[in-house]
């Protein structure tokens, strides 16, 4: 798959326009906002339109939007999206400030943000991806070794195109099942924003160790 539609125009969805187009793929980033789409295409390389035209173009497409608004956003483009597969960044953070570090989410620890979306459109593989990592890190991240992507979703064989790709990104990824999956994968994020918040330390990434 070579066409990418990114629905958002924050930082999470400028960074991965520009590396997929570094990477050679054709992308089109959304904005709701039609003055900012000269300005997104020269920041990106990317070609910009509305969600829906962004929906639309995208063989495969990634939602990055806050958490707050991801149930309405998908609900608005049901038509354009369904068969896709669509990778979720989205995070339910709630409007709260962290308490020592500890950011608030608006789920509990038995369901997630992607259920509630795969609820909202059944007919949308959702695949739970970059969720649980800074943007700077999400195009051919720097370590000692490659990080871990944890991924989860219904559908496997979007989870084979979301695996095909997060390997030419520079990823390894580890498969966690199913939607419910995101329940565990979600909070990871809580996790990776302690060290920033608490210290200003943003230069981590997860990885999953294997005995042999």
């Amino acid at each position: 798959m070579k066409k990418i539609g990114i629905i958002g125009s924050g930082i999470v969805a400028k960074t991965l326009a520009s590396g997929f187009v570094k990477h050679g793929y054709q992308v089109m980033i959304g904005s709701r906002d039609k003055a900012k789409h000269d300005e997104l295409e020269k920041l990106t390389g990317a070609k910009a339109g509305t969600f829906e035209e962004a929906a639309a173009f995208g063989e495969m497409n990634v939602l990055s939007v806050k958490g707050l608004v991801a149930e309405s956003v998908i609900a608005s483009l049901t038509e354009q999206l369904a068969g896709k597969t669509v990778m979720d960044t989205s995070n339910p953070i709630a409007e709260l400030p962290p308490d020592n570090g500890v950011i608030h989410f608006f789920t509990t620890f038995d369901s997630s943000l992607m259920e509630r979306l795969q609820k909202k459109a059944p007919e949308v593989n959702f695949v739970k991806a970059f969720s649980c990592v800074g943007s700077h890190f999400m195009i051919d991240p720097k370590f000692e070794s490659k990080p871990t992507m944890f991924i989860c979703g219904n559908n496997a064989n979007a989870k084979k195109d979301v695996v095909s790709l997060l390997d030419k990104i520079g990823w390894e990824t580890e498969d966690m099942g199913f939607v419910e999956a995101a329940r565990a994968i979600e909070p990871l994020c809580m996790l990776w924003c302690i060290p920033g918040m608490r210290e200003n330390r943003w230069n981590h990434a997860f990885k999953l160790l294997k005995s042999k």
